[in-house]
């Protein structure tokens, strides 16, 4: 995975990474029960590419929804890999499921 993603332990640590963020943030909801640990790894390299494209205009975190149960319902993630990019804690965003570098950016570039 590329450098620039946050991966919060857990709720505290990823709302922090959301205030200190003077960017928008693509918060990359991952599971990590049996049916969605495949998926959510072969995100890991779509997502790390879109976050070394975006660096500087752009803050990623990689939530395990286990480890964030407060912003995974807060967001109303049912799913991963979920994505909801994020404007002042505010969503503006989402996305399911596996999804391609263009389909990403495609997600992210109305709203940046």
């Amino acid at each position: 995975m590329a450098k620039p993603v946050h991966q919060p332990r857990e709720d505290a640590e990823f709302d922090f990474i959301l205030r200190m963020s003077g960017v928008p943030v693509l918060a990359y909801f991952i599971g990590t029960w049996p049916k969605a640990i495949e998926p959510c790894r072969a995100m890991d390299l779509v997502v790390g590419d879109v976050a070394d494209a975006y660096a500087g205009r752009l803050t990623v975190v990689r939530a395990d929804i286990t480890r964030c149960p407060a912003a995974t319902e807060r967001y109303g993630i049912t799913g991963a890999p979920s994505y909801v990019l994020l404007r002042d804690g505010e969503a503006v965003a989402h996305g399911t499921g596996p999804m391609t570098v263009p389909e990403v950016r495609a997600l992210l570039d109305g709203h940046l």
